[in-house]
Parts: structure tokens; sequence; C-alpha cells
């Protein structure tokens, strides 16, 4: 019997990363392969026809059970990784945001991302200096802290 080869797609994310002052709002996420405790804004999948404020929008409410408001396009970030020992390819349209429920907003918030049944991630807020210097978890994807950091220094647009 031969094995059907699986194609390798790129995926289309947005992720919204529900910054406010120097905090933001992360998924906390273990990939066993690497046995690496990693962090990711949430999220995910754009679908074919949709808008990526509208997926962040949809993906938030799915998961989480949470309205946004206010989202803002940062940018794009292009994310070549290794996941649980396999290769993936995104690219990921960063947005900036805000819960519409002010409970999401306090320091002790954490929420559980579900989705079909399936726990994803467990979310809360996390100083962003949590990911700078030697032995600070990865904060995925690659560029993010650098994207927010020139948006800071460039202040509000």
């Amino acid at each position: 019997m031969t094995k059907k080869k699986t194609k390798r797609r790129i995926r289309p994310l947005a992720l919204c990363v529900f910054q406010r002052e120097d905090q933001i709002f992360v998924a906390r996420g273990f990939d066993a392969h690497k046995r690496e405790t990693f962090y990711r804004p949430i999220g995910g999948r754009i679908e074919f026809g949709e808008r990526a404020s509208d997926a962040v929008a949809r993906e938030v409410r799915e998961e989480i059970d949470a309205e946004v408001a206010d989202l803002t396009y940062l940018g794009a970030l292009e994310n070549l990784f290794i996941y649980e020992g396999k290769p993936g390819h995104e690219i990921i349209m960063i947005f900036d945001g805000r819960f519409c429920d002010h409970a999401m907003n306090q320091d002790d918030a954490v929420v559980t991302g579900v989705d079909d049944g399936e726990v994803l991630y467990e979310g809360s807020w996390k100083r962003l200096d949590f990911f700078r210097g030697d032995g600070a978890p990865p904060l995925y994807p690659t560029g993010l802290l650098n994207l927010l950091d020139s948006r800071a220094s460039v202040g509000p647009q």
C-alpha cells in the first residue's frame, strides 16, 4: 500500500494582541517534542472569503466566548517553524483590540480556550518584559515582540 503524500500549505491566520500598557493577552502552549512552553496571541485561521478582522472576532468568540472591539491592524508576519516535530508555514495578520467585557481586562483574568470540546490553551495577561532576556519563554510568531516595540517607539497611530 502506498502512503498518500500530504501537500503542505501555508496557513493564513489572524491574531489579536489585546495590548494594554506593558501587557498583552496571550495563550500558553507547549511543544512536547521540543519540551518548550511558549506563548502566542489568540486568534486563528482565516476562512476563505472572510476578512482577517472578522476571523479574529469569530475565533475569540468561538474559543473563549468573548466579544472584541476596536480592532486595529498592526502588521503582518511570516512564520516558518517546527511544531511537534513537523514543519509549518503561516502568514499572520496581527491586530490590536480590546475585550468588550471589562472583567477580561483584569490582571487576574484567566480563560481556557476551547474548540469543538477540545481544550486548546490557557490565556492570561503577561508583561512584555516576561518575554525578554536569557531564558525567557518564546513569544510567537517570531518577530511579534519587535513589531510591538517598533510601534511603541513611534507612538499612537
